[in-house]
């Protein structure tokens, strides 16, 4: 398949882009500065593209069978532009013709109980606030679209790790283990990903992954 990628520079979309290569498909992604790819592949292309503008977003995207999106707020950055981010890929996938969109959401917006969303809990760290929200607020901004979306919801806590290809999806439910953790290596979230472009199995929903 021929896949566009924002978000390569990051530490969740540099596993996606490895995982999808390995897997034979070709990646173009779309960067601010081609020189800071961390990934070097003959299937792999740098274009410079600002996924703020629907008009960029969607000269570039045109022709591919899907748009993956793991863009992220930068440090410093407003939490909100992930808002900006939705509305501009809506925008730009629409005036390319393309319908196939698969990005990063948030771990805040899944459920610990039924109606209660890990970013309502009482505990729910503050600094992390912003970032729940602004992902619930994106995620509504996808629900709202005509695509073919689908947001992929890591658990709790994600970091670097083996990839063992393992793993347990839901759908609107926080993940956790029998000790109560709920946890994922950016590497299988990364499978869970792919899996998700080449088996489509949630068209229009979010779901979460987790071991």
């Amino acid at each position: 398949m021929k896949l566009a990628l924002f978000g390569i520079g990051g530490m969740i979309g540099s596993r996606i882009a490895q995982e999808a290569l390995n897997r034979g498909h070709q990646i173009t992604a779309i960067v601010r500065d081609p020189n800071r790819i961390p990934l070097s592949h003959e299937h792999l292309t740098a274009v410079i593209g600002d996924i703020l503008n629907p008009e960029s977003v969607a000269s570039i995207v045109a022709g591919h069978d899907a748009v993956l999106s793991a863009v992220g707020p930068g440090k410093g950055q407003d939490p909100q532009m992930l808002v900006q981010v939705a509305r501009s890929l809506v925008e730009g996938l629409q005036r390319a013709g393309v319908r196939r969109l698969v990005m990063i959401g948030g771990a805040g917006t899944l459920e610990i109980k039924p109606g209660l969303q890990l970013v309502n809990a009482p505990n729910f760290p503050a600094a992390y606030l912003p970032l729940a929200r602004a992902h619930r607020d994106a995620l509504n901004v996808y629900r709202a679209s005509n695509l073919d979306w689908t947001s992929i919801s890591p658990a709790r806590d994600i970091e670097p790790g083996t990839r063992t290809g393992k793993f347990r999806t839901s759908t609107d439910q926080l993940l956790t283990d029998e000790m109560g953790e709920s946890r994922i290596s950016a590497e299988d979230y990364a499978v869970a990903f792919i899996d998700e472009i080449e088996k489509p199995k949630s068209i229009r929903k979010r779901i979460g992954v987790a071991y």
